[in-house]
């Protein structure tokens, strides 16, 4: 008992249960704990932004080809693209055998959608070419200054990686002084991570306080749909990946563990992604592959979003009995491939990204959203933990793919 007193996975399985039973006992109090769980998140965002572009810039200089880098970036585009393919065809093809959404017979004229009126505002106007604009800031220091679009940070961060890469010898002082200034901003995150059992603790806290189990029977069916499909796909999808790549899933998210119940408790992949680039390199991936990997993956890589924009537009197309056809679905489908990837950074996440969707699929009327709100937040959790866990294997996976992970250190790590 001793020993696992020092484990950080237990501490943060004690503040998820902490929270749990205090936001049933007493949910007054509990809501009043949501400042701790946002300060929490507050201190990783303040992080995130130099963390990535240190690991994106040293992974790109430290890469040496610049041709190894554009060869990196495409193979992980390509294996992002068939992955995210293949969550959003599982989450279609689930809601349509369990159909979560019938007998609800919801008529969207009588939702009350003040409650989703700033999500909807988000995403009006927001066309394709202003989204691509909207990754350039407009000077550097922008994108660092806190409005948690990552694809900003990541354009600075490979621009300043090539051009370090280019310039050559004259710039290795430069390429020092980013790695001691990284290890900075490394040590930082580990001060910060011991207080995730208190963010974590806070946040189950808060959300059983606000909503409350009554409040998630009548979508149940939704939910545990959507809890299936996350654990399916887990463990058949990247399950079979993880034994084609040559190690154990199983192994491989019990050696994050720590990782994943910051993440399930906060809602936040970005709660723990530092510790999951150390640990990704501590079990034999490329340095430079996991600071090229990892950080896109967070706009690029959203498993867990993907199957969630499928079921949650399907389960509002059932519940206001709007039958659609299967060419209809499939517009839904390629709709919901690019909007995972158009709103990736975008404060809400991915409710203002099933907003999109919907916004561009008139069928489905966007005031549906209201059904879903109360649940978001549950859904959220699990969704997180499987985008965060794909992304780990997708790490991995590209390493490989590269032929630089070093195969035994892996096998001695998950052992």
């Amino acid at each position: 008992m001793r020993g696992l007193a020092r484990r950080l996975y237990f501490w943060i399985l004690v503040g998820i249960i902490a929270g749990s039973l205090f936001g049933l006992v007493a949910p007054a109090a509990a809501v009043q704990l949501k400042p701790i769980a946002d300060g929490f998140i507050a201190l990783v965002r303040m992080l995130i932004g130099p963390i990535i572009f240190l690991t994106v810039v040293l992974g790109i200089a430290g890469a040496g080809d610049l041709k190894k880098v554009g060869r990196v970036g495409v193979k992980s585009l390509i294996y992002f693209e068939i992955v995210s393919t293949l969550a959003l065809i599982i989450g279609l093809i689930v809601v349509n055998t369990m159909r979560p959404g019938d007998g609800f017979n919801v008529d969207p004229t009588t939702l009350d959608t003040s409650s989703v009126k700033s999500y909807t505002t988000a995403v009006q106007n927001r066309t394709t070419t202003q989204f691509i604009l909207n990754i350039i800031p407009r000077t550097f220091t922008d994108a660092f200054a806190g409005t948690g679009d990552m694809l900003q940070v990541l354009m600075v961060a490979i621009l300043f990686g090539y051009a370090l890469s280019r310039i050559g010898p004259k710039a290795d002082i430069v390429h020092r002084f980013l790695e001691q200034v990284s290890h900075v901003f490394f040590g930082i995150m580990n001060v910060v991570m011991k207080l995730a059992p208190l963010g974590a603790g806070a946040a189950m806290a808060y959300t059983l306080g606000e909503y409350g189990v009554a409040a998630l029977a009548p979508l149940a069916r939704l939910m545990i749909g959507y809890y299936i499909t996350c654990f399916v796909f887990v463990a058949g999808v990247l399950g079979f990946i993880a034994w084609w790549t040559g190690f154990s899933l199983w192994r491989f998210i019990l050696y994050i563990k720590d990782e994943v119940l910051t993440v399930l408790g906060t809602s936040s992949s970005e709660s723990a992604l530092v510790p999951m680039m150390q640990k990704l390199e501590r079990i034999g991936c490329s340095k430079s592959v996991v600071g090229i990997v990892v950080p896109s993956g967070m706009s690029f890589n959203m498993d867990g979003t993907n199957i969630y924009l499928t079921m949650a537009s399907m389960f509002l197309a059932q519940a206001m009995n709007i039958d659609l056809t299967w060419g209809q679905q499939l517009s839904l489908l390629g709709v919901a491939m690019l909007t995972s990837k158009g709103m990736a950074g975008v404060f809400g996440g991915s409710f203002i990204t099933l907003a999109a969707t919907l916004a561009v699929v008139p069928t489905i009327p966007i005031a549906g959203l209201a059904l879903i709100l109360g649940v978001d937040r549950f859904l959220a959790e699990i969704r997180t933990a499987t985008n965060f866990i794909g992304n780990g294997v997708a790490a991995i996976v590209i390493s490989r793919w590269e032929g630089e992970l070093d195969s035994e250190r892996l096998k001695e790590e998950l052992q």
